[in-house]
């Protein structure tokens, strides 16, 4: 964080100083939530959660190095005593933004929106010292942690958003003005919440009402090939700039393949030139999410070939998204188990077989959280479109959900033991690991709340004598 004093900072927020001798040291070390990132100089913000209290740590964090805790009641050591403390965080966050001379870029989208901004972060850091969120801590207290993170050499500060309801978006970036603002996609990710994809689209539109004027350097990076989100234009009065395949879009792919591996490649035209770019990410899902960033650092100042070098050159930042992982017997596992959604489950799938071609495939699925009424159609269309993409074997991995993703492929063709359905994620284990053989290509991929990482966690686990090379 740039270097505040805590008496501006008491200012800043409305808090009371307790405790403080010298009102005048500053924080010059990160604001964390967490108790073990306390570095000299920082500044602790103690919530208190349903199973932990932060304020419990508070003599903890200052005897590690804290100068202060931002706490909601006084905890016996220096402190800015506040009503709440995830209001005087944003509060702070919109403080240290509006000192900050980086371009404030914003994203969101119902799928790719992590896989984007780790994308539009390696290309941007390429022109300037950029800072972005972090996994993804896209909500009321990740985004302003992720912003307190940006320092007086921060250029660029890539900001995800998500939503869960009409509002939360228009509340971020109340936080975080942003001057670029990029929306992904309008899909059924938490569907289920918001009551459709109207209402989807509605939230996620929040992002461009909030961007400047075209005239004040305000940029809309829409999705020509999504008419939800090409349909926000009329909601902006930033410059509109278009993406995807659409003949009709700034930034345009064509000549889109996928390598022997599964890698997309693609030849990418901008305005001002053309470009051709070979990804290290797997899957044709992502040549969307280069376009999107490219479109975005195209608008930012960089040339095509700038932006294919980068692109080419970027891998995964964030943990569990198409995390691809080869065995020493040529087993290759593809983590994919952060969460899921049925347009990633799709991209997932589509990148099983790209990879596979000539190999055994696994699909070990799990539930597709918050999809409402919704829920029994889209697992059944999954397990559906494993059968038509031929995946030697689709595992289904939980209770009711999984039960209708097995029957999804059982309907469309899947009689024999192409696919099975069992009760947890040891089950799954258990059966994958009897069958497998050398050259298998095995995804996994659900919800957060399943938890089958640990499946791909057991997979890789060869022995104490055996290693895995991560590609």
């Amino acid at each position: 964080m740039i270097a505040l004093s805590l008496a501006e900072i008491a200012a800043v927020v409305g808090g009371q100083t307790h405790d403080i001798p010298d009102p005048s040291v500053q924080v010059t070390g990160p604001v964390v939530r967490d108790s073990r990132e306390v570095e000299p100089g920082s500044l602790f913000a103690a919530f208190a959660g349903e199973h932990v209290d932060g304020h419990d740590f508070a003599a903890a964090v200052v005897e590690a190095g804290a100068v202060a805790v931002l706490a909601s009641r006084p905890v016996g050591v220096p402190a800015i005593v506040v009503a709440d403390v995830q209001t005087a965080l944003g509060a702070l966050a919109r403080h240290v933004v509006a000192r900050l001379g980086a371009t404030l870029v914003a994203l969101t989208g119902s799928a790719g929106k992590t896989s984007t901004k780790d994308l539009l972060a390696q290309v941007l850091r390429n022109k300037a010292p950029t800072v972005f969120t972090p996994g993804s801590l896209n909500n009321e207290i990740g985004l302003p942690l992720t912003a307190l993170s940006a320092t007086e050499e921060t250029k660029f500060l890539v900001l995800e958003m998500g939503a869960r309801g009409i509002g939360h978006i228009r509340y971020l970036t109340g936080l975080t003005p942003p001057k670029v603002g990029l929306v992904l996609n309008v899909g059924t990710a938490h569907i289920g919440e918001f009551g459709g994809r109207e209402q989807i689209a509605q939230a996620k539109g929040e992002l461009v009402e909030a961007l400047p004027a075209a005239a004040d350097g305000g940029t809309a990076v829409l999705n020509a090939d999504d008419p939800l989100v090409r349909a926000m234009a009329s909601r902006t009065k930033a410059k509109v700039i278009l993406f995807g395949e659409s003949g009709e879009a700034d930034v345009r792919a064509e000549n889109v393949r996928l390598t022997d591996s599964g890698q997309p490649s693609f030849r990418f035209h901008t305005p001002s030139g053309a470009s051709d770019v070979t990804m290290r990410l797997y899957g044709e899902h992502h040549v969307s999410n280069a376009l999107a960033a490219a479109a975005v650092a195209h608008e930012l100042g960089m040339s095509a070939e700038e932006i294919a070098i980068a692109l080419s050159e970027a891998g995964t930042l964030s943990r569990w998204r198409m995390e691809v992982t080869e065995r020493p017997d040529g087993v290759t596992i593809v983590n994919d188990a952060y969460n899921a959604n049925p347009e990633s489950m799709r991209a997932a799938l589509r990148a099983l077989a790209a990879m596979g071609k000539g190999r055994r495939t696994w699909a070990v699925l799990g539930k597709m959280a918050e999809l409402g009424d919704e829920a029994l159609a889209e697992h059944d269309a999954v397990g559906r479109l494993a059968v038509r993409l031929n995946v030697s074997k689709l595992v289904a991995v939980g209770g009711r959900e999984a039960s209708w993703l097995q029957l999804g492929a059982y309907n469309e063709g899947s009689w024999g033991e192409e696919s099975v359905h069992v009760s947890d994620a040891q089950a799954a284990v258990d059966l994958v690991r009897s069958e497998l053989r050398p050259g298998d290509v095995v995804l996994v991929k659900a919800s957060r709340s399943v938890g089958l990482e640990s499946v791909a966690t057991a997979l890789l686990e060869t022995g104490a004598e055996g290693e895995v090379a991560a590609r």
